[in-house]
Formats: C-alpha cells, structure tokens, sequence
C-alpha cells in the first residue's frame, strides 16, 4: 500500500512516500525548484517519490496531507474579524492567498493526482507533527511535546503516545493539553528574529547563532511580552504584536519602545567577540552587543519555557522517552538542555522537525491511526532524497568540459586527507541527499576543525554569510565521548540529525576551535558506520593521520540558497566560491585543475 503525504502553502513545502508503512522517499520542493524555503504545491518532490518508487500517481492508495485548510482558514477570518478595521489589509491578502489556492487543496489533489475524494485524508497540523516524531522514534510509549507558530488554531500541544496499547496492535497519540493562537512560542521567537534583521520562517536559527555572543542581560524585559507559568504554559501581551493584523510586521510600537529601533538587516555584524582587533567605531559595537544581548534573552526565555513544558509532560505522562516536534524543536540549544535538565532518559526528534517534516507525519498518521497499521519503522538516518548515478555525473562533467578525474575510494580518501591537511576546503556529494535542513554528509562542505581560521574563510569566503555563524564538529560515534560531555551517543538521535548542541570537554576545545562555539560548546553530528560508509571512512581517515576524528562540516550551499540537489548545483556553488576541491561521487575536480584548462 502506497501513502503520499503532502505539506505545502505555508513554508517548507515536501511530499514524503510510504509503501507498508516504510519509508520510500522523502524531500522539500526546494531541493528542485531551487527558491529557498518553497512553500508552493510540492509538484517535483511528488514526481520524485514516485519515480523512486517506480510507481505513477495511479497506483497510490491514500494521499494525507499535513493540516485541516478549514479550520486554518477560519482562525484567519475569526482574527481579521476582531480587528477590522485595522486588518483590512490582512483580510485582503489573505482573501487573494486562500481563495486562489490554499482552500481548495482536496481539488487540487484531485486534479493533480487523479486520486479518488475518499481516499484523500487531512491531518490536524500537530497531530502530523506528532505523529512525525513518534512514528519515527523507537519507542512504543512516550510523552509527545509539538511546538511552532502556528497550526489551524494550536501552537503548542502535550500528551503522548503509545503503540499497540490495548494487546491488539492499536496505536494512539493523544494529545490533551494545547496553547492556542495568537499566543506562540514560535511567533515571539519570529518577532525578534525579525527585529534582529532577519527573515521570518528562515532566520530563526541566526538568532540562536548571535545568542553565544550575548548575555542575557534582558530576561525582564522579554519577560513583559509572555506570561510563563510553572507549567510552561503561557500567554502573550498581544499590545507588542502585530502578526495578528498585520501583513509586513510582526511586532508593533509598544515592542520599539521597550527594545529600541530594530536593526538593519544590511549592517555588519561587529563585536569585541566576533572581531576582537576591529576598529570599528565604539558606539557600532557597543550597538551590536545590545542586539547580542537581546537574541541571548530571548534564547534563554525560549530554553526555559520549554524546559518548562518538559518537565510538565513527564509529570503527568510518567514517560521515560520525549518526542519533540515543530519548528522550534529544530532549536538544538533548547534540545540539548532538555536532555540534559529534565527527567527523560531520551529525546527523539526527526530531521525534519519543521512544517515539511508534516508531509511524514500526515503520512504515518494515515498509516498508524486511520488504517491502524502495526509500527515496523523507525527512521534510523536521514538519506532520503534524490541520488545521481555516476554515469549522470560524468556526463555532467564531459558535457561541461570540466577537468576531472575518476578515482577509488581508497585513493579518493587519502587524496582528500592530504587537501584537509593542507587546509584546503571540500565540497563533498554523494548519494541521496538529505532529509531536512541540516546536510548530513551527503551534501556537505568539509573541512579541518583543527584550524581556526576555517571558521572566518568558509563563513566569509565561501558561504558569504554572517561571522557568528557556527560550524557543526561531526565526529565517529564511538570517539563521541571523548570530545563532548555526553554519555552514550548510540541512543541519542538527535545527536546523529544535528539536533543537539552539547559541551565540549575543556580539554578538547583548543584541538578543534573551528567547530567550538563561543562558551564552549557545539552542534554536533554523530556517525557510525552502517548509516554512511564514505562519510564515516573519511572521517576515520582523517582520524587515523592527525588523531583527531573529527571535522568542520556544514551544508553546501551558498547564503540564501537552498542546498545542492544536482550535480550541476554543485558545480554551480564550487564555481561561485572558494571551495577548493569538489568531490561528486568518486569524481574530484580541483580549482587549479579549472584554472590550467
């Protein structure tokens, strides 16, 4: 039996495929279409998971998609209603947004997929988040925690999780404690991701980047924006808002006034941290410092909420495991003091924890909960995507003209340790790309952790984005405790999707300061073996020449790209930057190779 899932028209739009409750195929329309964070109808990723499955649209059974378009569409009207006529503006927007598309999404399928009404199934937004996590997870019981902006009306909701409950296959994910809109965690977080000059649904994570250069020295005033109980419930003072009637701002004169004017997204980023020699103007960095110490304030209010949250849902479900879900799981820092500070023996988040990770989850949900289909799956790795055969990649290269040379992986391995020691930085493409924001070793720039200066030359002459960028250490499973403060990694995993950040042992931090952030901590990335033979090899390698089984890894991409799909992608991005070496597969073509030619 064949299950699409579908997420689409908010951010982040993916289609996923399972065939008897296995996962097929699963990808985010950018990959394909090459806009970042696309969040039109997943038309390429569907044609992909259909051609991986060697199946057409005829032979799916059900296609479940991600949320309730009704429900969703009437919080909008019910929230534009209340503030006319200050959301007149919204009301037309939305009017023009949802009567075009987004409300006729079963005809759409329809019409697209030729698939029959009644086999067409429509999750709630933070069930298929649920469901995402603990269909993914190896647990038969845990406690369930979804967070993010919003869904229909939900933003936050707890409870838990239990497969074959009652001794007769019967799975359940109940979900009974919710926080509704316009009070989210997700959307306090966005307003000052947007404050701070960055893109809402896309410059998140910066913030938690800028936070290490900051002191939360603004707790209070954050404070005066959400009510937090001490069971992490909470609600917004709506009076420093606007995402609620406002189409171009999510925060309104009230939150100027207490944080002052909101910063230039164009303005450099200079501190005594980021640039200890600078001779930028005094007040330029003491003017940074106050956005670092903002970010770091409202980092930490996130953290603690969520801890809060955590501890709640142990309480009242007793569970050893935790399912974290929504775009705020994808907050490592948040995850790793979770693990670290709450009761739970185990957290599972899957990789892509965000509004495309609802594709998988509306189909689980379909698989487990409508059909009540027994669990066999647990997503052990996030290679997912599309693969590119090494005749297509040499066609590629022939075709182009590129000099290039085809190689064994012993020979390729050893080449590529003597370019790491020589600080040379890699751009490395293999296999079926990645499930999820994070490049994991499939799509991934490497490069020597050993060298601090690789931190300023791929952020500033390679990935031509912000200095307070950190890199994430991907080191072996089985060499994981002796770089980090962190027992047992072969249970944890999130550590092996990058979704943790955890401290790096004192000891350790001067050997690979590339990928050490500031206070001494890092977002790493475990591998073993069995998930990424070329990958873990590498890294051995490495290992075995300089004694340290690690490196510098981070997505190949550009600033504001998505991450490369093809291998024309991938020349593209080598080409436009200074990577130095491009691996596709067991090709390897060199800049000096480029410039003789």
């Amino acid at each position: 039996m064949y299950i699409l899932g579908v997420s689409c028209f908010y951010h982040d739009s993916a289609a996923v495929l399972l065939c008897d409750g296995q996962l097929v195929a699963a990808a985010e329309e950018e990959r394909f279409s090459r806009i970042k964070h696309d969040y039109s109808f997943p038309t390429q990723a569907i044609a992909f998971c259909l051609q991986q499955a060697g199946i057409t649209a005829n032979d799916l059974d059900y296609v479940a998609f991600y949320e309730k378009p009704l429900p969703k569409f009437e919080r909008i009207l019910l929230t534009i209603l209340q503030k006319v006529p200050y959301s007149y503006a919204v009301f037309r927007e939305a009017m023009i947004a949802w009567f075009n598309e987004k409300l006729w999404v079963k005809g759409l399928l329809i019409g697209k997929l030729g698939i029959p009404t009644d086999r067409i199934l429509f999750a709630d937004h933070h069930m298929s988040h649920a469901a995402s996590a603990f269909f993914c997870s190896p647990y038969q019981e845990a406690a369930i925690m979804t967070v993010d902006g919003v869904g229909e009306w939900t933003t936050a909701a707890l409870g838990h999780g239990r497969a074959n409950w009652d001794g007769q296959g019967q799975n359940q994910i109940l979900l009974d404690q919710e926080i509704r809109f316009p009070h989210s965690l997700g959307l306090l977080y966005s307003a000052f991701t947007a404050w701070l000059g960055f893109q809402v649904n896309e410059g998140e994570y910066k913030v938690m980047g800028m936070a290490p250069y900051g002191t939360p020295r603004y707790v209070d005033r954050v404070e005066k924006l959400i009510d937090v109980k001490p069971d992490g419930s909470f609600a917004l003072d709506m009076g420093y808002f606007r995402f609620h009637r406002s189409t171009e701002s999510t925060y309104g004169d009230r939150f100027e006034s207490l944080f002052g004017p909101a910063r230039d997204p164009n303005a450099l980023f200079i501190t005594d941290l980021t640039h200890p020699d600078s001779d930028c103007p005094r007040a330029v960095i003491e003017r940074n410092q106050y956005y670092a110490d903002v970010a770091a304030s409202v980092q930490l209010l996130t953290e603690e909420t969520l801890l809060k949250m955590a501890r709640a849902v142990h309480a009242r479900t007793g569970a050893k495991h935790l399912c974290l879900a929504g775009g705020v799981a994808l907050n490592s820092v948040a995850n790793g003091r979770i693990l670290r500070e709450t009761p739970f023996e185990s957290v599972y988040i899957q990789p892509a924890a965000g509004d495309s990770g609802g594709a998988l989850g509306a189909a689980l949900w379909a698989w487990h909960i409508v059909l009540q289909r027994p669990r066999q799956f647990t997503l052990e790795h996030c290679y997912w995507g599309a693969d590119y055969s090494t005749a297509a990649i040499t066609d590629f290269l022939q075709a182009q003209g590129i000099p290039h040379k085809e190689m064994a992986d012993d020979a390729l391995r050893s080449m590529l340790v003597d370019d790491l020691l020589a600080g040379r930085v890699i751009g490395w493409y293999q296999g079926r790309f990645e499930w999820g924001p994070r490049a994991l070793g499939n799509r991934s720039i490497l490069a020597d952790p050993r060298r601090a200066e690789m931190k300023e030359i791929v952020n500033e002459k390679i990935k031509f984005r912000e200095p307070f960028r950190p890199f994430a250490p991907v080191v072996l499973e089985e060499a994981t405790s002796r770089y980090f403060d962190f027992d047992d990694p072969t249970v944890h995993y999130p550590a092996r999707f990058m979704l943790l950040v955890e401290p790096i042992l004192d000891a350790r931090q001067h050997e690979i300061p590339a990928v050490t952030h500031i206070g001494g901590s890092g977002r790493l990335q475990t591998v073993r073996r069995s998930w990424n033979q070329r990958y873990y090899d590498l890294i051995n390698d490495f290992g075995q020449a300089t004694g340290t089984p690690v490196l510098l890894n981070t997505s190949f991409n550009l600033r504001g790209e998505p991450i490369v799909t093809t291998p024309a992608n991938a020349f593209d991005t080598f080409n436009r930057s200074e990577i130095d070496v491009l691996v596709l597969g067991n090709h390897i073509v060199r800049k000096t190779w480029m410039e003789r030619a």
